[in-house]
Order: C-alpha cells, then structure tokens, then sequence
C-alpha cells in the first residue's frame, strides 16, 4: 500500500499524543498501538480534537496539504520522515506562515530520508497582561498562523510523500528573534516573501527563527506595538535578535528625524534592551531596493541608513550583517531584467484572480527572499561565528555576485494565494 502523503487515496494519519508536549503522527494502513489516533486524509482539523488537515485537498492526487496541531508558546523539534514504498517523492516542508523548513527532500522508490528541525510558535498575549497591536493582515480572518495557538505544517513539493511526523517541546534550542519591515516579515500571501522566513531552511535543529517582523514597520512603531516587549518575554540568555529596519524609519518626517539622529538612537536602545535579558544582538543594514537609471546602473536609496547602522555597530560593539551592500551585488548580478525575477514582478493572469500585472521594486519573491537569506547565512559566517557553528550541514556557501538561477531555487507555491493584497511599506 502507497503511503505517500498525497499520492495515495488511501492514506491513514496516525497521531500519538504523550505528555510534555510531545506528539507522533506516523502514515499506515493500520494502528501501531492502541494509543494512536486514527485520522483519515478527509478528518480535517477542529477545536475539539485539537489537529488535523487545514486544507480540503484529500482527494486531490499530489495537492498541497496543511496539517495543524495545537500546542503551547515555545521551540519545538519535529523529525519528518520522508519517502514512499513504490513512488519517488520530493518534498518541501513549510510551517506557520510559510517560513521554509526542509527544502527538497528527493526519494526513490522504497528510500526514506528524515530530517530534524526546530519550529517556533508565539502567541500575541504579553506576560503581564494584554497583547501585542495585531494589524487586519494578521488578526484575519482567519488569524495567520504565527499568531494563532497552532503549530502548522505545509507539506508541499513536486510529489510529497511524509511517512511520519515527531513533535516534542524542547527548552535548549537557541532562538534568533527577527525584528524588521515587510522585507524580513513572514508573508502570509504569495507571490511575497521575506528573507526572513527563508532562513529556517539554514539552520540545524539547534535553532529556531522567530519571525517578529511585520510589514509597515520602522523602529519606534515596531516598539509601540509591543513587540520588543513580546521578543525580551520569550528570549533567553543567549540568544539572538537580528534587528533590520530602515525603509519605513526612511518616511518618518517628525522633527529631528533622520539616519543619524533618532534611526541610530533607536537602534541603541534596541541593542541595550536584548543585552539586558542577556540575548546577543546583531544588527543587519536594510538591503536596497530594486533602481537602475537608463544605462543599466544601479542608483541606491538606503545608503545613509546602511552607513547609520554600521557606526551604531562600532560604537556598541555589535555584529553588522551588511546585507545594504550584499543586496547591491546580488542585484547588479542579475542585471536590470532578470533582477524582476527577485521581486514580485508578474504579469497579469499569472495567479487565479490576478487581472492586473505585479510591478513592486521593494518586495521580494520566494526566489529574491531566498537569495538574500543566503547572503544573510553568509553574514553570519563572517560576523557571528558562534552562530554560524549551527548552520545546516547543506547550507552551503554563497556569493552574491554569482547568485542561483531562478530554476534551480524553485520553491513551490503555497496554496494560500492572494496577489490583490500588496504589503505595508514601499
């Protein structure tokens, strides 16, 4: 019997769950012990029984499939078994809004491979009462996955095939916290992408992203909507924020505004509050946006900004991720045309519902989002050693002037499609 997760219309979910936040989700015919639950590819998910498929697609022969458990605020390690008796697979695995876990598992007939990862879920209640200032994008509905009480699983690819699944509540990961814009933000909707829910894909199980950053934002909103404070309540001795911001904190023209002036104050105290619970702090200059003039050169539009947050990392001694600088090669690389390609750049009916043609030099891509997450991987090699010790044993090294294909990245699309809804910030 096929036992692949889409390909086959006989497929029976197994689920186990023990105590301490630990649950076991294995793929048969049959029940292992009399402590598993039997789920078929048609019992989707209610509040009652607390799991199951998010999606309608159990009939559909090698669709996409969601797959949701409840569980607690905290890092979680999950081990996801892969492959299929009589079937090749290839399987990419997203969790919560989109953030990219496990990229292209490839089977052969009869071959299972398994991977461990680590998965960060939050919730927007504050320790001492209230919650963080949710916006519509994220309070939906329905509520996107980074906030609500579930940890989500997309299970996606070219021909999915996940055998069993293992979840288990763990206290020694190490997080690294994201504060940033709508360029490091996990976008909830395709064709957007931020680098930020690329980065997962980098690490190995020793480490979980917690994606904090929100579109629209520029430092002092980021602070106002609590959620600094929702990132010091989670974060623990010695763990990280990596803190990007610059193209919203560019549009504030309050008095005595600027890159020098209240842009490097703020990212003082952002750095002076993670040292105080203990976290490492790195900071990240914002990357550039898509400009050439009519000879095909780049004309840039954050530089101040970029220079702003490598003095605040000399004067504090902080670790400075130059992705402004990374972002100027990777770009020029591409060339005037295919950089599109980095961004969401389509034309019309590309998308069901999409009469319109994509033109955004801002926003990033699946591909574009990725590509900068690798020169951010590649950041951190030169600048967080102790980090860069964690990363994935196929991370991989990268160079920005010689960036991947567009083909050769290809991350399949996730299945919630909205392309009518452009991210806050330009």
């Amino acid at each position: 019997m096929r036992v692949g997760l889409i390909a086959c219309s006989t497929l029976t979910l197994f689920a186990t769950a023990a105590t301490g936040g630990e649950f076991r989700f294995e793929f048969g015919s049959a029940p292992s012990s009399e402590r598993d639950i039997f789920i078929s590819p048609g019992t989707f998910y209610t509040d009652k029984q607390g799991f199951g498929f998010r999606d309608r697609n159990s009939a559909v022969a090698r669709a996409p499939r969601i797959f949701a458990v409840v569980v607690d605020e905290g890092n979680y390690e999950v081990t996801v078994r892969c492959g299929d008796p009589v079937s090749a697979t290839s399987t990419t695995i997203k969790a919560e809004s989109r953030r990219l876990m496990v990229e292209k598992i490839e089977t052969k007939p009869g071959q299972y491979e398994t991977r461990t990862f680590a998965v960060n879920v939050r919730k927007p209640a504050l320790p001492g009462g209230g919650t963080i200032a949710l916006n519509s994008r994220e309070l939906g509905p329905p509520m996107t996955p980074d906030w609500d009480n579930q940890l989500t699983f997309e299970f996606n690819g070219r021909h999915p095939g996940v055998a069993s699944l293992q979840i288990k509540s763990v206290q020694d990961t190490t997080t690294i916290f994201l504060a940033g814009d709508s360029t490091v933000t996990d976008q909830r909707q395709e064709p957007y992408a931020g680098w930020g829910q690329m980065l997962p894909r980098f690490f190995n199980h020793q480490v979980a992203v917690s994606n904090h950053a929100e579109s629209g934002l520029a430092l002092h909103s980021f602070e106002r909507q609590k959620r600094l404070a929702k990132i010091l309540s989670m974060m623990k001795a010695g763990d990280y924020l990596f803190i990007q911001f610059g193209h919203n904190d560019q549009k504030d023209k309050s008095p005595g505004a600027g890159p020098f002036t209240s842009y490097q104050t703020n990212l003082k105290h952002f750095v002076q509050a993670t040292r105080s619970k203990g976290g490492l702090p790195v900071l990240v200059t914002p990357m550039e946006r898509r400009r050439f003039d009519n000879n095909g050169q780049q004309t840039t539009t954050l530089v101040e900004y970029a220079e702003a947050v490598r003095r605040v990392g000399t004067e504090e001694n902080v670790p400075v991720i130059d992705l402004n600088a990374m972002s100027l090669k990777l770009y020029a690389a591409l060339g005037p045309a295919a950089s599109k390609k980095a961004f969401v750049h389509f034309p019309a009916n590309t998308f069901a519902g999409q009469d319109k043609p994509l033109s955004d030099d801002t926003h990033h891509s699946s591909y574009g989002g990725y590509e900068l997450a690798r020169c951010v991987v590649e950041g951190i090699k030169l600048n967080v050693p102790a980090l860069a010790s964690r990363l994935a044993k196929d991370a991989g090294a990268f160079d920005p002037a010689q960036p991947d294909s567009p083909e050769k990245v290809g991350i399949p699309a996730s299945p919630l499609i909205s392309t009518t809804e452009k991210p806050a910030g330009d």
